[in-house]
């Protein structure tokens, strides 16, 4: 099936999948971390071979990968699923960095788990963010995902124990939002937030801004 959003140069894109038949796709931390170390080095035009540039996340970080073809501007991985951000440098760059990505995190889960086939649903799903509005409302939305693994409904009713969400949006580490928060650490790498045209209007205290969406939820108001 032919993909309805054509991917351009310039423009921002929310890209997810999922696990085939939901199945989780992230079990332990070394999956978690090799999905992470491949978000930074399959962005490149450098041939991904991850036996020869280290087995670490922290040594793959420290490699030179050469020209980007995208620009991560946000990210957050879940069990079964995961959330990218995107701007597109070059024209086919995000496909290039998708294929590499997908290809080199399904080879290494088949062989660790001893399966075989697809990992993922299909191709990767795209949407356009056209506007800066749009574009903050998704950023938000990526980096609360993880608050559906201690409060799995709190979209549809709310957050019971806003404290213990904040707490454990704090300490999540695969995801953008401690970056976002102002803090470094060696992921921050993967990440460009300076590419985003509203990276000069980001709240100086992210973890706040994001505390109101919380906030929202508890009156009634969530995020779809």
């Amino acid at each position: 099936m032919a993909r309805k959003i054509n991917l351009v140069p310039g423009e921002f894109y929310h890209i997810y999948n999922r696990g085939t038949e939901k199945r989780q796709v992230f079990t332990k931390i070394y999956d978690y971390e090799r999905f992470l170390s491949l978000l930074y080095i399959a962005n490149s035009s450098i041939r991904v071979d991850l036996k020869k540039q280290g087995s670490t996340l922290s040594e793959i970080l420290a490699l030179e990968r050469g020209k980007s073809l995208v620009n991560i501007c946000a990210y957050c991985l879940m069990p079964n699923h995961f959330h990218l951000i995107i701007n597109e440098k070059e024209d086919g760059g995000a496909s290039k960095f998708m294929q590499k990505l997908i290809t080199g995190y399904t080879m290494y889960f088949n062989k660790t788990y001893e399966r075989s086939g697809a990992l993922f649903q299909g191709r990767f799903k795209v949407e356009h963010a056209d506007n800066d509005n749009y574009l903050s409302y998704l950023i938000a939305y990526i980096h609360l995902n993880p608050a559906k693994l201690i409060e799995p409904t709190w979209k549809e009713t709310g957050i019971k124990d806003k404290n213990q969400v904040e707490k454990f949006l704090d300490n999540y580490r695969y995801s953008s939002y401690y970056d976002y928060s102002g803090n470094k650490r060696v992921e921050s790498k993967i990440v460009n937030m300076s590419a985003l045209p509203i990276y000069d209007e980001l709240p100086k205290d992210f973890r706040s801004s994001v505390s109101q969406w919380l906030n929202k939820s508890e009156q009634g108001s969530t995020l779809s």
